[in-house]
């Protein structure tokens, strides 16, 4: 039990944004706290992904990246190229000739992120690994990444209305994990089936299981092609605890996708 002016010493790390790239977000008031969890959903291959390494590796932050939904490879070459900014097909191409050794400086660079490529973790491996990385860096990550929540082997039941507790569930753990470990937790998630092409802003009632209540941000996102294989990321803030939301997904900030490094930059002009 704690007076407000203990509580002043005993918060720790907690409520401390964490770097970030997207400018946009930040001009609608959306930060990333340490001891919070935030919620990114969007359609398949839309760049949930895409946006989660872009902030992990944003800022040389300690970072955690519980990694099912892409292998290795996958993600290797996207960081790589993401740090570099070469080609990620040259780059792929050169992890498959076993000719990696000029990146090796680079990534180093990079020594407290950490990646588990188990494609269907349980929590005692969520917890496992930061107890592993407590031991080996004397500290908790900054940022926690979970790639996705339903890759995550909670043991729930398989009918639809079991699905929407487990989810719920995992919420309120991972919500949990951020207090306890003062990281800041971000989830990637799935949305509704009539949004999965990724073409139409996403309102909060798109994510998929309708687990709004336990983050204190989601961030839905959607794409825009321009016919020259090109892509924007739209990325709205439908619920934001602490600053501008707006459920229904209309208003977003966008983010040049530069597909050959992999990197979001921040477009100035809002739609």
């Amino acid at each position: 039990m704690y007076s407000l002016t203990q509580s002043v010493t005993v918060k720790g790390a907690a409520g401390e944004p964490i770097p970030s790239p997207f400018g946009g977000l930040a001009r609608h008031e959306v930060e990333f706290r340490r001891g919070e969890l935030s919620l990114v959903a969007a359609g398949p291959g839309t760049g949930k992904s895409i946006f989660a390494i872009n902030l992990a590796l944003f800022g040389n932050m300690p970072v955690l990246y519980f990694s099912a939904d892409s292998n290795a490879a996958t993600q290797l070459t996207r960081a790589t190229a993401l740090i570099t900014g070469d080609n990620v097909r040259e780059v792929k191409r050169r992890l498959l000739r076993d000719d990696f050794g000029d990146y090796y400086a680079d990534l180093q660079k990079r020594w407290w992120v950490r990646f588990n490529y188990e494609a269907k973790p349980t929590a005692r491996d969520l917890e496992r690994d930061l107890a592993a990385y407590f031991e080996v860096f004397g500290m908790m990550p900054h940022l926690i990444c979970v790639d996705n929540i339903t890759n995550v082997d909670s043991g729930s039941a398989h009918d639809a209305e079991g699905f929407t507790f487990g989810l719920e569930a995992m919420c309120e753990y991972l919500a949990d994990m951020a207090r306890q470990t003062k990281a800041h937790v971000l989830a990637l998630h799935h949305v509704t089936g009539e949004f999965s092409d990724g073409l139409n802003p996403i309102p909060l009632s798109g994510v998929k299981g309708k687990i709004g209540r336990v983050p204190s941000v989601i961030l839905t996102i959607h794409k825009e092609i321009d016919g020259m294989d090109g892509r924007i990321l739209h990325v709205s803030p439908v619920k934001n605890r602490e600053g501008f939301e707006d459920s229904s997904g209309g208003t977003f900030s966008s983010y040049e996708f530069n597909q050959a490094n992999m990197r979001l930059t921040d477009l100035v002009s809002e739609f």
